[in-house]
């Protein structure tokens, strides 16, 4: 499997493999990553953080780390919590369809997500998980497709970005691809994966003009 094919599944499909206009409210940076979404103390009238407040301290605590392991930890807390549906049922569906995709079960596994897209289809990595499919199936107008309604749920899933840089360099729209690789490193800059393949990019688009 090529490389860049190999990098975004393991962004695009992170959640398998374990299991651009909001502003996020300021967050201070926690030395444990493990502590950045921080719950208010017992007896605060102000109440716990909601999930949507976790996931907008955790975006801006990834946005500002620059430690790679640091953000690699914020970055699976965000995953952990895209991941969590709300429904013990489309959670449910999420299992089986995984389970699935690891058989190589690929017809069921995508009638599994397909249920889920239309049960929630405003839970984003419901779509993320089928453009994954679809990807490794090598349907990439499909994922292409399903990678758009993920972003337009949430434009900071950067997996998702990932596996359009990914479709984008097979197809040889590298500067496209670039751009894909930009706004991923905007969301997530510490990531050193998509440093370089960012670089190679801008290596491989400038060597073309000369």
């Amino acid at each position: 499997m090529p490389a860049m094919r190999v990098l975004a599944l393991s962004y695009f499909a992170l959640p398998i493999l374990v299991a651009l206009s909001v502003v996020a409210p300021q967050v201070a940076m926690a030395d444990d990553a493990n502590s950045i979404v921080k719950q208010q103390e017992p007896g605060d009238s102000s109440g716990s953080l909601s999930p949507k407040q976790q996931l907008d301290n955790l975006f801006t605590a990834l946005k500002r780390q620059r430690d790679p392991d640091q953000a690699n930890l914020i970055a699976e807390q965000i995953n952990s919590q895209l991941s969590d549906s709300g429904s013990a049922t489309i959670n449910l569906l999420m299992q089986w369809a995984d389970k699935a995709i690891q058989e190589k079960h690929n017809a069921a596994a995508m009638d599994y997500l397909d249920q889920v897209i239309s049960l929630k289809p405003d839970y984003p990595e419901g779509w993320n998980r089928r453009a994954t499919l679809n990807y490794a199936i090598g349907d990439y107008r499909k994922s292409m497709e399903d990678i758009n309604q993920v972003l337009r749920i949430e434009p900071r899933h950067f997996g998702a970005l990932a596996g359009m840089a990914a479709i984008l360099t097979d197809r040889g729209n590298d500067q496209l691809a670039m751009k894909a690789w930009e706004r991923f490193l905007d969301i997530y800059p510490a990531n050193r994966s998509a440093q370089e393949e960012e670089g190679k990019l801008l290596e491989k688009v400038a060597g073309s003009r000369t």
